[in-house]
């Protein structure tokens, strides 16, 4: 079995820099698992880290599509796996880090996916639907289809409710029994390290954060893709913080308003992120509270990755 580490967490508790300075003791080199993370010219408003803060480890999957190409998990999948395959051939320790819990879990446990033939289709016609105001009509069949995928989608998640019409419309079966296979037997020797901060200061840093990116210019930045003749509704405009500079740019509200349903859309996504990846019993977690000294956390974790 192929010798793999797992690094997952909420959105702003330090992942991408403590993968960092892991991959530099034991000669590591990482996967990106961020979906938003895949796209050019999205860089403020993704944390997607400087060759300066990547300190000369390699990173893999940044900047690899254009804000109009299609990309399902099922490519991610395929692309991760012989991205492990080829770190370890080089004798490299591969750490898949990131947020997105489809992406960690499509590529380490035994997701089957449907062929693609269609899906480009589906979903054109599932953003036609959503865009002249119909998204309720979208929801209501996935209640009918999947109850259960429906119950843990909120009614105004676009691309989740198109994500499992998708794969019912192509396979005839619901999302949840591919989800089921969670926690199945892994084809890799594997460490998966969650990183965690206590609520009060994981908010703090989400504020930081998103008062950082408006400092940096992700305005100015949003508008120069723009300015690229890409549409405002592709996918990774509908991220955090885009989406939110989108309506302060379409005259919706204000700055101050921009920034703080940016706060507010970042906190509920790392709830989300917690509840995900809280089901998963093969997470040891780590604290990286502000009290606690971050080189004695790397030594634990270090620790745990040589057991």
């Amino acid at each position: 079995m192929l010798p793999l580490v797992v690094v997952v967490g909420p959105t702003a508790v330090g992942k991408s820099e403590i993968a960092v300075e892991l991959a530099l003791r034991l000669q590591g080199e990482v996967i990106s698992a961020d979906s938003m993370q895949l796209y050019k010219y999205f860089n403020i408003g993704t944390a997607k880290m400087t060759p300066e803060e990547q300190k000369g480890v390699p990173h893999y999957f940044l900047d690899l599509l254009e804000p109009d190409q299609e990309f399902s998990v099922a490519q991610f999948q395929g692309m991760a796996r012989k991205k492990i395959e080829e770190i370890n051939r080089r004798g490299k320790l591969p750490f898949l880090v990131g947020g997105t819990g489809l992406y960690i879990q499509a590529v380490i446990d035994p997701y089957h996916f449907p062929e693609t033939q269609g899906i480009h289709e589906l979903r054109r016609k599932f953003r036609k639907i959503w865009a002249e105001g119909r998204g309720s009509e979208l929801y209501k069949e996935l209640q009918e289809i999947d109850p259960v995928t429906a119950n843990r989608i909120h009614p105004n998640d676009f691309r989740r409710i198109s994500r499992a019409l998708e794969v019912y419309y192509l396979t005839g079966t619901p999302i949840s029994g591919f989800q089921q296979k969670r926690f199945d037997s892994s084809q890799y020797k594997m460490a998966m390290i969650g990183l965690i901060r206590n609520r009060p200061e994981l908010y703090r840093r989400i504020d930081r954060r998103v008062d950082l990116m408006f400092e940096k210019g992700i305005v100015e930045e949003t508008k120069s893709i723009l300015a690229r003749g890409f549409n405002q509704e592709l996918k990774p405009f509908q991220s955090l913080g885009y989406k939110q500079v989108i309506g302060y740019l379409n005259g919706e509200y204000d700055l101050a308003t921009a920034i703080e349903l940016t706060k507010k859309a970042t906190r509920n996504y790392a709830k989300r992120q917690l509840t995900w990846f809280r089901r998963d019993p093969r997470i040891k977690w780590f604290s990286l509270d502000e009290e606690t000294r971050i080189p004695v956390t790397l030594d634990k974790i270090t620790q745990e990755l040589r057991i």
